[in-house]
C-alpha cells in the first residue's frame, strides 16, 4: 500500500470514528472546525486520485444522483403501527389485558420519537437498503437519502445479516435554522420538525436531504441475526444494548419496569424532560420486554397486542401577551393576533397566536399585558386557550378593534352574519389585493411556484400588477429588475405563470377567492356549471340545488359576480388564455355522498393524486375530520387527524385499501 493510499485510508477511519463520537455517542473529541478540515482534505485527495474510490467513504454519504422516483420495497417483517392510549386509565386497561395472559410481565418504557419510521437492512455487515414504513407492508426505497444520516452506520464491525427499525427525526436546532433560512428567502415555513423530517427524507435529490442534517434513533430489532454464532436475544433491552455495541444510535431515556406505578412515573418524568430534549417526542411507548411473551400475545389486525403508545395531551404553556396586532385578510376580514413573549411549544418557538375576532377576546377576557395559556391546535396552529385574571397586574389594557382599516384607512363594519367578523369596506384595499393574489397563486389554487408573499408585494409596489389577471402579461425583463430576482428566477416565474393557465376550472374558481367557496365547493361548481361564463349567470335559487350548498354560500357567489370589477377580472383571465371551461372526466357514483380525509405520507400516491382518484369516483375530499367523515386515508407520520378519527370512531384505511375499493368498485375497504 502506497503512502498516499495509507493516508486516505487513515483519514476515512478517523472521520468514521469522530462521526460516531459526535452523532451516536454524543461525546465529540475534536471541534467541528477540525472535523471539517479533515473532511475537506479527504474529499480533495479522493478527487485528485479517483483510483482510490471507496463507496463506503464518509464523503459518499452526501453523494448520489437525483432519482426520478422512489421504488417500492416490500418489508420482510410487517412494520405495524401502535394502538394509542390517551389517559392513565386507558393505559391501565392495556396492562390489565396483558396480565390476564402473562403473570408479572416486564415492560420496556421508552420515548416515542416524533419523526418518520424506517427500516434499515444490512447484508454481511454492509448497509444495503433503507425504506419508509409506508402502509406497513410496502414502503419506499430511500436508501440514498438515509446514507446522508451520519448516525446510521454504513458498515458494522461484524458481517451480520439483519434488519432494524428506527425513527428519523430533525433535531430542533436544525429545524429552527432551516425555518430562519426559509423565512429570509420568502418561503413558506415548515409546520414542525416531524413534517420537516418526512419531507426531507422524501426528496428525490439526496444532496437536499443531506443539507437537512437528519438524525435517527433505532428502537427495534426486526429480523436476522444479532450475534455471529447465531444465538438469539431474549429481551428487547438485550437487542438495543447489542445494537448499541454494533454502532447504532439507540433510544435514550428508556427503562424496564415491572409495575404500573413505575411505568406512570417514567411517563411523567419524560413529560418533564420533553422541553429539554434536542428532539421532539409526542408520547411514550410501553411494550413487553420479553420477546417470547410478545410472540405469545401475538398481533392484532394492524397493531401488536403487546404494546401501546401513550400520547401526551396537547402541550400548553404560559406566557405574556405583549400586544395585539390586526391583519387584513383577502376577504377584508380584520383578524386580531396576539404578540407573545416567545415560548417553546410542540416543537417550535411560538411568538404569535390567532385571537379570531373581538367576540373571542371578550368571551375569554383577554387583555394586553395578561399572562395567557397557549397551545397548538392539532399541534400546528398556535392559539390562546385562556387568560389568567388571577395573575393580572397593573397596566393591562382592554383591546378594541380599529374603526378604520389598518391597511387602507377606510371605515370598517361589524358583520354579525359572518361569524362576528369585522370587515374593511374597500374592495380595492391593498392588503386584500395582496392576500388575494397570494391566494390565487397558492399551491391548491393556480399553483404558481415561486410567487410568494414578498414577491407579490414587490410586484405591486413596482406597479407591475394591480390584480391577478396582470400576472399573465408580465415579461421576463420586467420581473428581472426586481431586487434579488435576476433573469433566471424571472424566467422560472414566467414559466410557472404560463403553466398555471391549464390548472383547470375547479382550481380557478377556488383561486378567485369567493367568500365561503373552498376547494370542495369549487370542484362542485365546476362539475355543475362546466364553465366560468355559465357560473357567472347562476342564480341563488339554482346554486342552492348544488350538493351541500346553502343560501349563504350561494349568495356569496352571486354577490362576487355582481361586482363589475370581478366580471372584468374573469374576462381578462379568459383573454389571457386561462382555461375557464371544465376538462374534467365525468365522475362515477361509487363514492357519491362519501367524504374522505387524507393524512400523512402515502407510500405511492401524492396527496393530489389520491384526491383526484377519490373525486373521479364521485367522492369528496375534506381537510378536516368530523363525525360526518366517511373514511380517513392514513399514511406515514399521520398526526392529529388520525387521532381525531380514532376518537370519533371514523373508519381509517390505508392507500392499498383505497385503491382496492376503487378497483373492486366497493365501498367496503379490504386489505
Amino acid at each position: 500500500m502506497s503512502e498516499l493510499e495509507e493516508k486516505i485510508r487513515k483519514l476515512r477511519k478517523q472521520l468514521l470514528y469522530h462521526a460516531k463520537r459526535y452523532y451516536v455517542d454524543d461525546a465529540p473529541e475534536i471541534s467541528d472546525y477540525d472535523y471539517d478540515m479533515m473532511y475537506a482534505e479527504l474529499k480533495r485527495l479522493e478527487a485528485e486520485h479517483p483510483e482510490f474510490f471507496d463507496p463506503e467513504s464518509p464523503t459518499q454519504r452526501v453523494g448520489g444522483k437525483p432519482l426520478d422516483k422512489f421504488e417500492k420495497v416490500t418489508h420482510t417483517v410487517q412494520m405495524n403501527s401502535l394502538a394509542d392510549v390517551f389517559s392513565f386509565e386507558e393505559l391501565q386497561d392495556f396492562l390489565d389485558r396483558v396480565s390476564q395472559t402473562v403473570s408479572r410481565p416486564a415492560y420496556s418504557v421508552e420515548p416515542k420519537i416524533d419523526g418518520l419510521s424506517v427500516s434499515l437492512r444490512y447484508e454481511n455487515g454492509i448497509f444495503v437498503q433503507g425504506a419508509t414504513r409506508g402502509d406497513g407492508f410496502v414502503g419506499e426505497d430511500v436508501t440514498q437519502n438515509l446514507r446522508t444520516v451520519f448516525s446510521i452506520p454504513m458498515s458494522l464491525p461484524e458481517p451480520l445479516n439483519l434488519t432494524v427499525r428506527g425513527e428519523v427525526y430533525m433535531p430542533r436546532q436544525v429545524f429552527e435554522k432551516l425555518n430562519l433560512a426559509r423565512e429570509a428567502a420568502g418561503q413558506t415555513l415548515l409546520a414542525n420538525p416531524r413534517n420537516a423530517a418526512a419531507g426531507s427524507l422524501r426528496q428525490l435529490d439526496p444532496k437536499i436531504a443531506a443539507e437537512r442534517k437528519l438524525d435517527i434513533f433505532v428502537f427495534n430489532f426486526q429480523d436476522g441475526t444479532l450475534y455471529a454464532d447465531g444465538s438469539a436475544p431474549q429481551t428487547h433491552k438485550e437487542t438495543l444494548d447489542r445494537l448499541a455495541e454494533l454502532g447504532f444510535h439507540v433510544l435514550e431515556n428508556r427503562i424496564v419496569a415491572e409495575s404500573a406505578d413505575e411505568i406512570v412515573s417514567h411517563i411523567k418524568r419524560l413529560g418533564e424532560l420533553r422541553d429539554s430534549l434536542a428532539y421532539d417526542i409526542d408520547g411514550v411507548v410501553i411494550k413487553i420486554d420479553d420477546l417470547a411473551t410478545r410472540r405469545l400475545l401475538g398481533e392484532g389486525t394492524n397493531t401488536p397486542k403487546w404494546a401501546v403508545a401513550y400520547k401526551f395531551p396537547p402541550e400548553q404553556k404560559q406566557t405574556k401577551l405583549e400586544d395585539i396586532t390586526v391583519a387584513v385578510g383577502r376577504t377584508g376580514v380584520l383578524t386580531p393576533t396576539a404578540v407573545l413573549t416567545p415560548v417553546r411549544l410542540a416543537g417550535t418557538t411560538v411568538s404569535r397566536a390567532t385571537l379570531h375576532n373581538l367576540e373571542f377576546i371578550r368571551e375569554k377576557d383577554i387583555r394586553i399585558g395578561d399572562i395567557v395559556t397557549v397551545q397548538k391546535a392539532g399541534d400546528i396552529i398556535p392559539e390562546v386557550v385562556r387568560s389568567h385574571a388571577e395573575l393580572r397586574g397593573a397596566g393591562t389594557t382592554l383591546f378594541s378593534m380599529p374603526e378604520r382599516c389598518p391597511s387602507c384607512g377606510e371605515p370598517v363594519f361589524y358583520d354579525a352574519d359572518e361569524g362576528a367578523a369585522t370587515r374593511c369596506t374597500n374592495s380595492r384595499c391593498p392588503a386584500q389585493l395582496s392576500r388575494g393574489i397570494e391566494h390565487f397563486a397558492s399551491k391548491d389554487a393556480m399553483n404558481i411556484d415561486g410567487l410568494g408573499p414578498q414577491l407579490v408585494e414587490a410586484l405591486l409596489q413596482n406597479g407591475l400588477i394591480a390584480d391577478a389577471a396582470d400576472l399573465y402579461s408580465l415579461q421576463v425583463d420586467e420581473v428581472a429588475q426586481i431586487d434579488r430576482m435576476g433573469t433566471k428566477s424571472a424566467t422560472n416565474l414566467i414559466t410557472a405563470i404560463e403553466n398555471s393557465k391549464s390548472a383547470g376550472l375547479e382550481r380557478l374558481i377556488y383561486a378567485l377567492g369567493i367568500r365561503n367557496v373552498g376547494e370542495v365547493a369549487g370542484a362542485a361548481l365546476a362539475a355543475r356549471y362546466g364553465s366560468l361564463a355559465a357560473l357567472q349567470n347562476a342564480t341563488v335559487e339554482d346554486l342552492c340545488t348544488v350538493e351541500d350548498f346553502g343560501e349563504v354560500t350561494a349568495q356569496c357567489v352571486v354577490d362576487f359576480f355582481s361586482h363589475p370589477q370581478n366580471r372584468e377580472l374573469c374576462e381578462r383571465l379568459t383573454e389571457a388564455g386561462v382555461v375557464t371551461v371544465s376538462t374534467a372526466k365525468p365522475t362515477d357514483d361509487l363514492f357519491r355522498g362519501l367524504t374522505f380525509v387524507l393524512t400523512g405520507t402515502l407510500p405511492t400516491l401524492t396527496r393530489d393524486e389520491a384526491s383526484e382518484r377519490i373525486k373521479a369516483a364521485g367522492g369528496r375530499v375534506s381537510g378536516s375530520v368530523s363525525a360526518k367523515t366517511s373514511f380517513v386515508v392514513a399514511g406515514e407520520a399521520a398526526g392529529s387527524k388520525l387521532t381525531k378519527a380514532q376518537q370519533l370512531g371514523v373508519t381509517v384505511i390505508d392507500e392499498e385499501m383505497l385503491l382496492n375499493m376503487i378497483e373492486q368498485r366497493s365501498v367496503t375497504p379490504t386489505a
